[in-house]
């Protein structure tokens, strides 16, 4: 008889690739009324290091304005890991790469915004849960019907 392949998915490293913080219209905007708009825009992307090894690399940025003319603060931060990925192929190894490893790296983005923006003097962003798979069935959608195109 012979064995199947065991499907592993094993982080081996996290780490922080990129940040930046941009707060234009301080200090005069800690004197308005705190009630921000945030806009966010998040994005993933993988790449092979080695034969079962990738890097995902989670973007998150935001931008918290203030009514129309005042940008409060800009961040952004690329959370990367190290993914050692063994026995998974094809459409199942897009879909780990694009929801199980940007669902492990998001709380660590999500800490990492926290942290700037605190920092940058504004009060705690918390950032709700992100619904990785319905983002990765919505992108595969919109390839699709791009391709039908």
């Amino acid at each position: 008889m012979s064995e199947q392949p065991t499907a592993q998915v094993r982080l081996e490293r996290i780490y922080l690739k990129d940040a930046s913080w941009e707060s234009p219209k301080s200090p005069g905007i800690f004197a308005e009324n705190w009630t921000p708009e945030v806009q966010a825009d998040i994005n993933t992307k993988s790449n092979r290091v080695e034969d079962t090894r990738f890097e995902v690399v989670l973007t998150i940025g935001l931008k918290a304005k203030l009514g129309e003319e005042a940008t409060a603060f800009i961040v952004e931060v690329q959370q990367a890991g190290l993914f050692a990925i063994e026995g998974v192929e094809g459409e199942t190894l897009r879909r780990v790469l694009g929801t199980l490893c940007p669902t492990t790296l998001y709380p660590y983005a999500r800490e990492a915004i926290d942290n700037l923006t605190l920092k940058g003097g504004f009060p705690a962003l918390h950032l709700a849960p992100v619904n990785f798979e319905a983002l990765y069935a919505e992108a595969v959608r919109q390839q699709e019907q791009q391709t039908a195109h």
